[in-house]
């Protein structure tokens, strides 16, 4: 009798054990240090400078680099926020959910400005229509967004910054202003029968760019510097209302079927630059002072597969004009982006 309660018990431990190895993850720190990247950056484009990042981290820490490329950007959060991936470089909207949902998430180093620090430290949100339809989106000569009504709409996705929460908070405040649109709120922007007659989501910058230039959107939200090396200034100041921008011949894929394809910009709102993000519970200290110092470092912002000069012809993550580099930043430095989320 003894012996038969003894195994009893033995085995309810053991199914015990056997469901909690089953659970969550344990984070830990080990040899692999896994790298996520957003759609944007998954492309074969930009390939070379995940490499190099990838073997430089490897280098300075002496462990082991794994790509985790993803074509979505819910399933690079999720890979992050539940350790699965210790290291990242995403969106500032992106990183507060993912900081929300794992307090170990943390900054590690953003882009800086031209001038080398963070006080220019920031890229566009874009609104874009066809130049050829331009005249549709105006009143009295002038942009304006009521004439966004109605319209098919891309997104990028609804965990973008500039891709979404940027264009979104503008949208609402200009329509709130309406009685018929007083209520309107980012939920209603994600599907069409509301303000949109129709919503699409990129998955990518280059994809909701792409929805625009194919025609099956209207109006599109993307960013400058995820299209930059697919796109030049045809006409006007860049960045700015009113600005003309043609698919570069020979631009890699999606661009290529859209090749020479005209956009103008309808508005252009400054966002702050995104973050490297690195998930504290693996990566550890030690290693996250390695990699600071090694991505901070002149070494790394002077790597041309990193930062090509402008002009070049090969595409790279970042596009150095002047003094850009990494430099270290805190996250309260992402505080007027958070209150965006309030």
């Amino acid at each position: 009798m003894k012996t038969k309660f003894m195994f009893t018990m033995l085995l309810i431990i053991t199914v015990l054990l056997t469901a909690c190895a089953g659970g969550n993850d344990v984070a830990e720190v080990d040899d692999v240090i896994k790298i996520v990247w957003y759609p944007n950056e998954s492309g074969e484009d930009i390939k070379s400078s995940r490499e190099e990042i990838g073997r430089l981290i490897s280098e300075a820490t002496g462990k082991k680099v794994e790509h985790q490329l993803t074509t979505d950007y819910a399933i690079a959060i999720e890979t992050l926020v539940n350790n699965n991936a210790d290291f990242a470089f995403m969106g500032s909207q992106s990183y507060i959910q993912a900081k929300n949902r794992n307090d170990a998430i943390q900054t590690i180093a953003v882009r800086s400005g031209e001038s080398g620090s963070l006080d220019d430290a920031k890229y566009y949100s874009w609104l874009a229509v066809n130049v050829d339809e331009q005249d549709k989106y105006k009143v009295n000569g002038e942009f304006s967004l009521d004439t966004i009504a109605n319209t098919k709409f891309s997104f990028v996705s609804n965990s973008s910054t500039s891709g979404f929460k940027v264009p979104s908070s503008s949208i609402i405040a200009h329509f709130a202003q309406q009685e018929k649109y007083a209520n309107l709120t980012e939920e209603d922007l994600m599907e069409g029968g509301q303000l949109f007659s129709q919503v699409l989501f990129g998955n990518s910058h280059q994809g909701s760019a792409v929805n625009l230039l194919t025609g099956n959107a209207d109006v599109a939200a993307f960013c400058d510097t995820c299209v930059e090396d697919y796109v030049e200034i045809a006409e006007g100041d860049e960045n700015t209302v009113g600005a003309v921008y043609r698919v570069k011949d020979g631009a890699a894929e999606p661009f290529n079927t859209v090749a020479d394809k005209e956009f103008t910009l309808m508005n252009a709102t400054p966002v702050l630059n995104e973050p490297f993000v690195v998930n504290m519970d693996l990566i550890g200290q030690e290693d996250f002072d390695i990699i600071q110092d090694l991505l901070t470092s002149d070494e790394f912002s002077n790597n041309e597969k990193i930062f090509s000069p402008e002009g070049s012809e090969q595409a790279a993550l970042f596009t150095k004009k002047d003094k850009e580099r990494l430099i270290a930043v805190e996250d309260e430095w992402y505080d007027p982006i958070r209150e965006l989320s309030k």
